[in-house]
């Protein structure tokens, strides 16, 4: 009786997953539409930022852009350890590639848009279409005036340098991938020991098996988190002082271009005076402390703004792990 209880509260709960599945799919496809009309709207723009942004950047003084830098990796280098290092690593080994294969995309995307806006001007009848035979349409049309050897020379190229920027990384970080798999098996066993019977006792029985398979999780992100905040610190540190050291240097180079001498501090010559150095260890332990006062994540708003960044790093991260041959 008490099995065939179990059973039926079994395939009803499985009814309800596959009934409240199939609503989240209706739902998602009801929003594919707009999605899609935001996405063009949305991309063009950002394509022109970016195009505005490089321009202003390729304009700026050389010591502008040493002290832009400097003041990236002193204050922030703790919060982006992977993505830093992946920038450095690409510098090497083809970051003027991956910016080229993204501008042709970039036209070859914005191309498309504009195609899309005129095949709208001439059919009326798309407002009339369904969700999903609106999408079924839209994405034929992209496959037709999709160029398809310049996008998949431009995603090999992005995805070569990609993997060679993981090959770097792998080595880079290999102390802080073993540190993360030592801690995952030294937790596996007092958590198997103490914590496994507690989880098994308190989930019903048709879902036990997923136990051990929870703890191993558990202990894996618990490792990780502890492993990655131990780097972090370390490249705090690091960055606050390179970063400190470049930013000093840059902006009283930046000075002196501009005839601007601070009351005399500022020399012709920097063996002349120390005041670079002084700057420079002022710069990093302010650099420092505001990355461990921020619990080496940017603040409001700044998260905001930086989450692109964010999802770099943990994409980083993630392709470093599973490159490393780990079990993550």
């Amino acid at each position: 009786m008490t099995s065939e209880t179990t059973k039926k509260e079994s395939n009803k709960g499985e009814k309800q997953i596959i009934t409240k599945t199939k609503e989240f799919a209706i739902k998602l496809q009801k929003l594919s539409k707009p999605a899609f009309e935001f996405f063009c709207v949305l991309l063009p723009i950002l394509i022109d930022w970016g195009h505005k942004l490089q321009a202003l950047w390729n304009k700026l003084d050389d010591s502008i852009v040493k002290s832009i830098i400097g003041f990236a990796f002193c204050f922030f280098g703790g919060f982006y350890p992977t993505l830093f290092a992946g920038v450095q690593a690409a510098e090497q080994g083809g970051r003027a590639i991956v910016f080229e294969s993204m501008n042709e995309l970039s036209i070859e995307a914005t191309r498309i848009i504009e195609e899309s806006k005129k095949d709208d001007k001439h059919n009326s009848d798309l407002k009339k279409l369904s969700n999903q035979e609106f999408m079924k349409r839209k994405t034929l049309f992209v496959l037709q005036k999709m160029n398809p050897e310049k996008v998949n020379t431009a995603l090999r190229n992005i995805y070569t340098v990609w993997l060679a920027v993981i090959s770097v990384l792998v080595v880079q970080f290999a102390r802080t991938i073993q540190m993360a798999n030592s801690i995952a098996e030294f937790l596996s066993r007092p958590v198997d020991r103490f914590m496994t019977p507690v989880i098994t006792a308190a989930i019903p029985d048709e879902y036990k098996q997923w136990t051990p398979v929870i703890m191993s999780w558990t202990c894996k992100t618990i490792g990780m988190s502890l492993a990655w905040t131990v780097t972090s610190i370390q490249a705090a540190f690091a960055s606050s002082m390179q970063g400190g050291l470049m930013l000093s240097r840059s902006a009283i180079e930046a000075l002196r271009k501009r005839n601007i001498r601070l009351g005399g501090l500022i020399k012709d010559n920097d063996r002349d005076t120390n005041f670079d150095e002084y700057a420079a260890y002022f710069l990093a332990a302010i650099g420092f402390l505001f990355q461990m006062k921020c619990g080496l994540n940017p603040p409001f708003p700044l998260n905001i703004i930086l989450f692109p960044f964010k999802i770099g790093e943990w994409s980083l991260r993630y392709g470093m792990m599973k490159a490393s041959g780990g079990s993550y």
